[in-house]
């Protein structure tokens, strides 16, 4: 049976946990995630994972942060100035923003604290410093000669 290699194009079903149990994503009641091995379309511990696998296979893999979002930076948390919100808005804990840099590109941020003076932002993703649990289904395998699908 063939078996993933760089440069192959999977379809694979994830169910992707943190070391809790809870769920963060997952494939289930959606088309599988197609990508190209290698190619960086998918966290480098996804593609490791994947490769060797045969169409059918099933199994778990634990992906540490290094190889996901990276560890969380303390760089990347900043206060910021409360009295430069909208005067209309409401900070709140857990709410997603969009700041921009000084070359307009947009940055996610999430705010983590809310004080009387300053609103304190963090732009690591929200899965930098986990390690990620993935259960995985490979689906078929796509190369330009051949698609392989379980049957």
């Amino acid at each position: 049976m063939q078996q993933v290699k760089h440069g192959d194009t999977v379809q694979v079903h994830y169910h992707g946990k943190l070391g809790d149990g809870s769920t963060f994503d997952s494939s289930a009641g959606r088309e599988p995630l197609e990508f190209e091995v290698g190619s960086g379309m998918v966290i480098p511990g996804f593609d490791a994972g994947v490769t060797g696998m045969v169409v059918g296979d099933k199994k778990t893999i634990v992906i540490p942060a290094d190889q996901a979002y990276g560890p969380k930076m303390d760089d990347r948390i900043m206060d910021f100035p409360r009295a430069q919100f909208p005067p209309d808005m409401v900070p709140e804990v857990g709410m997603q923003l969009a700041m921009s840099n000084g070359s307009g590109q947009q940055i996610p941020v999430r705010i983590i604290e809310v004080k009387e003076e300053v609103v304190t932002l963090d732009a690591n993703h929200p899965l930098a410093g986990e390690a990620l649990h993935f259960d995985l289904e490979l689906v078929a395998i796509t190369n330009s000669k051949s698609l392989i699908i379980q049957p």
